[in-house]
């Protein structure tokens, strides 16, 4: 099986626009291509996570990756998929985020000469002139056709800025620079980046000519790899110190019986044939094929010995017999407490169980918080410092779970 083959059956590629010379590039490793990363946050979360094995599937193959950080298009936002418009970052914040973002991608690529590449474009958005801009760029694109873009469609009702509406621009215009500049010939991305995509091929063509090789590709699970990295509260993080690595098993250990095979291809190097025989399990071999689904994501982002320590925390809690040492948990000093004890939203909330009292009081409100194995009713409980040094086990629904000692 070829890699193109093999990106195909994982269920990897939605559309492109010239399967055969796509194909033959990526296979004989000629395929120099970019991926798109807006510095939003601090860490890549496992909505980004799709993209950065792909990447890493292709390097494999031979291919170089782009890894193209949005430090100029993040002065505008991408209103793809957004009802509201992003909040302005300076560019203090803009730069820590992308040192951040290559720390959490080096566990996927390597860079270095002849290898992968990191680049940010605000090197040369920030440069551009606008006039020349209008003139050299404006011109190539239809204002008609912009309306009619995908990207657009959920913020025509609520107010698109003409901030935002210059977005499909800039992204075209930077495959454009990357096509001259880096031999940049192909393009990657999710499938409600789609219009952006081709307007960027479009200019490459209308720029140098229709012999131009210019290659664009869309994943099929963007979409709903950006939901993946959602949960009720939050993002499930790349980053140790914003989700643990047991928090990060447990996210994978808990995805639908429905997902668990298409997480397996789409995100694992397991061997495509390995997986395609777990087609047959059912019942609780389902749950097997989660654990090792669980097992393998949490090696890749966080190495293996992690990923050993959380699952055994996991069989700990809810098999016995585990180690309960790697059972995520905080130790409160008496700089925590008020006169010699702590209520259980308070708890909560220094516990990173609940953002807010609020919200924990909602989950205690909803009967979903048990301390040692006892229900609590009351949002006004109270632990004294005594039992806080005997231990308590919180648990947070029926599957997160949390020590607590003083």
């Amino acid at each position: 099986m070829t890699c193109y083959e093999e990106l195909k059956a994982r269920g990897l590629i939605a559309q492109v626009t010239n399967e055969e010379e796509i194909s033959k590039m990526i296979d004989e490793g000629k395929a120099v291509f970019y991926i798109g990363f807006d510095p939003t946050a601090d860490s890549l979360h496992v909505g980004h996570f799709m993209a950065l094995c792909l990447m890493k599937r292709l390097q494999m193959a031979g291919n170089r990756p782009i890894a193209l950080i949005g430090g100029g298009t993040g002065y505008i936002g991408d209103p793809s998929g957004r009802t509201d418009m992003r909040n302005m970052m300076t560019p203090e914040t803009i730069q820590h985020n992308c040192d951040c973002f290559k720390k959490q991608m080096e566990r996927f690529i390597e860079f270095g000469e002849g290898k992968a590449q990191m680049v940010n474009n605000a090197d040369w958005l920030l440069k551009l002139n606008y006039i020349d801009l209008l003139r050299d760029v404006g011109a190539c694109f239809s204002v008609n056709n912009m309306l009619r873009a995908k990207c657009y469609e959920q913020r025509m009702e609520k107010g698109l800025s003409f901030l935002e509406f210059n977005y499909m621009i800039m992204q075209s215009y930077d495959f454009y620079y990357l096509f001259q500049n880096y031999g940049c010939n192909m393009q990657f991305g999710g499938d409600d980046q789609w219009s952006n995509m081709l307007g960027g091929t479009e200019l490459i063509r209308r720029k140098l000519g229709k012999d131009a090789h210019a290659m664009t590709i869309t994943l099929l699970l963007n979409s709903e790899g950006k939901k993946m990295g959602k949960t009720a509260k939050g993002a499930v993080w790349l980053d140790p110190n914003k989700t643990s690595p047991y928090e990060f098993y447990q996210y994978w250990r808990n995805v639908g019986d429905g997902d668990v095979l298409k997480c397996l291809r789409m995100l694992t190097f397991l061997p495509i044939e390995q997986i395609d025989e777990m087609d047959k399990w059912e019942g609780s071999q389902l749950n097997t094929a989660k654990e090792i689904l669980a097992f393998e994501l949490t090696k890749l982002v966080h190495g293996e010995e992690e990923a050993q320590k959380a699952q055994e925390a996991a069989k700990a809690l809810f098999v016995g017999g585990g180690d309960m040492s790697n059972v995520p948990s905080t130790a409160l000093t008496e700089a925590d407490l008020t006169d010699g004890s702590i209520g259980i939203l308070d708890l909560m909330v220094r516990c990173k169980l609940a953002p807010s009292k609020k919200e924990a009081r909602r989950l205690v409100e909803q009967g979903g918080v048990t301390v040692n194995d006892e229900k609590v009713a009351d949002v006004n409980t109270a632990y004294t410092a005594q039992q806080l040094s005997d231990g308590l086990m919180v648990r947070k629904g029926k599957k997160v779970f949390h020590k607590v000692s003083l």
